[in-house]
């Protein structure tokens, strides 16, 4: 296969989605001559950006359904990564001996370079990729960032790479499902950590790590796998891997000679493994120390976002598990914390949460959602504010700072995901982010707007 393969196929991409990726996978198919159409069962509304950003190409849309017929007749079917492995209609394409695919490991296959770099975990994986390609630009690489990354087309990097070009590619496991259906795995593969997630989606947590594996399953003994250390499941993989297995941890970042610009011991851990992917690609450790220790971090995740009557605010939306909180909570160790949590259940474990919580929070503010309920009544006999649960964020930022003095943190980490009230995490960021800026400078009012 190539990729002038597609011209006058029918492909069927299932899922345009709303954060980029879908619109770059169907523009790609497009470019080539392929006859598109897109399915999605969300309305023409909700998707308008990516149809408008698409205007010029002749592609059918089947907007609010899906229908059976479609998945019948196409030549292959591109499965965005929010779409269940086991929907009716993608068995509806097997059962039919329809090629089913996703753009991460087409894009495997069809790359002119194996200079790639996989990275995955529950938490960290974005900001280690951006690490990795930070380190990789500064060494003068011709370094290419796609993946799990919001407005980004993996499958358009085509256009550019050449054999000589690394690629980074942020991996979630709904992605590396792909992996295993090709038995393909990157020359790099990086485990940030795994803890549980998705079980929401998946059966167990067993299940969940196997999605994990296909990111080192099919290396050989010339690959390489990075693992954490100090994760209790890197061990198993590392039992399991036929590549080169080499560690990392927070220890091996030294942040007394390059202190972080990002906080908490999980970004020591992120820069360790970036570090390391550095070594094994044998780039200057003067170079990679520079580039990693002047990283000033990611959008939504320990983002600064203003400091109000000395009150450092900082938006965590990504925030989406309760592993993810308690590293939050931890990042601030010197610091009282006023933080605002809840939403979504994803029918994970709560209680290291909580624990985290009594023992970090000055006080709580709570969101509405499912998972808010989830931990509501173990934080009932505490001796700190507990107030909520919230609908609008406006009002959690204004029932935070009610509390929070000079010199606190007023910490938004969730700790669960946003559905009832957001598209996604970006979203409830966003929203965050604009509360906050709406503060009144003189009377810390937010008006709502």
């Amino acid at each position: 296969m190539n990729d002038d393969s597609f011209s006058g196929k029918k492909v069927l991409v299932m899922g345009l989605g709303i954060l980029g990726g879908g619109i770059g996978t169907t523009e790609f198919f497009c470019e080539r001559g392929a006859h598109v159409t897109v399915t999605d069962l969300r309305n023409r509304e909700d998707l308008q950006i990516g149809i408008s950003q698409l205007s010029k190409y002749p592609i059918q849309y089947v907007l609010g359904e899906h229908r059976e017929e479609d998945f019948q007749t196409a030549d292959i079917v591109i499965r965005n990564p929010g779409v269940p492995l086991d929907s009716p209609y993608l068995q509806i394409a097997r059962d039919h001996h329809v090629p089913i695919e996703m753009a991460e490991s087409l894009f495997l296959k069809l790359s002119p370079t194996k200079q790639l770099v996989g990275v995955t975990g529950t938490r960290g994986k974005s900001t280690t990729s951006a690490l990795i390609h930070r380190v990789l630009k500064s060494a003068g690489k011709d370094s290419h960032l796609a993946g799990n990354q919001k407005g980004t087309s993996t499958l358009q990097l085509l256009n550019t790479i050449s054999k000589d070009s690394i690629v980074v590619l942020e991996l979630s496991s709904w992605q590396l499902e792909s992996f295993g259906w090709h038995r393909i795995s990157p020359h790099i593969a990086v485990v940030t950590n795994l803890y549980p997630d998705h079980l929401n989606r998946y059966r167990s947590i067993e299940e969940y790590a196997e999605a994990k594996e296909n990111i080192f399953k099919y290396q050989n003994k010339d690959d390489y796998l990075v693992l954490n250390k100090n994760n209790e499941q890197s061990r198993k993989f590392a039992e399991k891997a036929k590549s080169k297995v080499w560690w990392f941890s927070a220890d091996h970042w030294y942040s007394d000679l390059f202190p972080l610009k990002i906080p908490g011991e999980h970004n020591r851990e992120n820069a360790a493994a970036a570090s390391t992917v550095g070594l094994i690609l044998d780039i200057d450790p003067d170079i990679f120390t520079s580039a990693i220790s002047s990283f000033t971090g990611l959008a939504g995740r320990l983002e600064h976002i203003k400091t109000f009557n000395g009150v450092t605010i900082i938006n965590d939306t990504t925030s989406t598990t309760p592993a993810a909180g308690i590293a939050a909570l931890n990042s601030f160790p010197e610091k009282k914390t006023v933080v605002i949590v809840g939403g979504t259940s994803k029918n994970l474990p709560t209680n290291d949460l909580v624990e985290t919580i009594k023992k970090r929070a000055k006080a709580i503010v709570l969101l509405d959602g499912k998972g808010t309920e989830e931990i509501r009544p173990l934080l009932s006999d505490l001796s700190i504010p507990v107030v909520g649960p919230y609908v609008l964020l406006p009002d959690a930022v204004q029932a935070g700072l009610r509390f929070a003095d000079s010199g606190d943190i007023l910490l938004f980490s969730p700790s669960f995901p946003s559905f009832a009230h957001f598209k996604n995490e970006f979203e409830r960021g966003e929203a965050f982010t604009h509360a906050v800026q709406k503060i009144n400078t003189t009377k810390g009012k937010i008006t709502h707007s």
